[in-house]
């Protein structure tokens, strides 16, 4: 089942075209890589979906239901989860404020959905009581993912999660990826760490200047001489 459909997308800023006739699906227990360069196009796509930039035309559909026209809140209410390139944690805030802050549900929900933050990042839990900025940059990449997965969204729009990270703390993140879909939740991961996102996800679409490139399982596309050179840094 496709949950949701990206039709001939078009986003601009001014005259200068972000995104031109883009068309992503993702299906509901699927993990789908959106992979580019910087500038490519894929954190203003996530931003679409979620409503922070207004295209210029096309179609954004959630489980059948257009998008257009409602605030970001009212999508996120709808099950689209976003967590935004940068972290952007509450530093102010301990471990637990920070996830409790984006709940919405009743107290036995936060309870519930605490304990399955804690249980999918264990060092979170370890420092629940820290405030935000004392954590190290991997920590604060698990805590923006488990605040964003608090309100158990049916999709999640996770931007660029490696960025800054180390390599080993880099496959601790994504390696949570697999853990997340299993628990009902689809993904679309926006990366620039292409083989990383491919090892994570079932299917890929490369970005190139606001274009769909190329696309296919991720196995194909890691397996594509012609792609790896072209789009992966291979």
């Amino acid at each position: 089942m496709t949950l949701l459909s990206i039709e001939a997308l078009e986003v601009r800023y001014g005259a200068v075209p972000a995104l031109r006739g883009v068309s992503v699906t993702v299906g509901a227990g699927e993990a789908v890589a959106l992979l580019g360069a910087n500038g490519a196009g894929k954190s203003t796509l996530m931003k679409a979906v979620i409503g922070l930039v207004r295209p210029a035309a096309g179609r954004i559909l959630f489980d059948g239901r257009p998008l257009e026209g409602l605030r970001a809140d009212r999508r996120a209410r709808m099950g689209v989860g976003y967590c935004p390139e940068g972290r952007r944690v509450f530093a102010g805030m301990t471990v637990r404020e920070n996830l409790l802050v984006a709940c919405w549900g009743g107290g036995r929900q936060r309870a519930q959905r605490i304990d399955a933050m804690f249980a999918m990042f264990p060092a979170l839990a370890a420092r629940q009581g820290v405030l935000a900025w004392q954590l190290s940059g991997g920590q604060q990449q698990m805590l923006a993912i488990g605040r964003s997965l608090m309100d158990a969204p049916r999709l999640l729009l996770l931007d660029e999660p490696s960025l800054g990270l180390s390599p080993l703390l880099t496959d601790e993140v994504l390696g949570r990826i697999p853990a997340i879909v299993a628990g009902g939740t689809a993904v679309l991961l926006a990366e620039q760490n292409a083989a990383k996102a491919l090892g994570v996800c079932s299917r890929g679409v490369v970005l190139k200047l606001g274009q769909v490139a190329a696309e296919g399982r991720a196995a194909d596309l890691a397996a594509s001489d012609e792609v790896r050179a072209a789009f992966l840094g291979g």
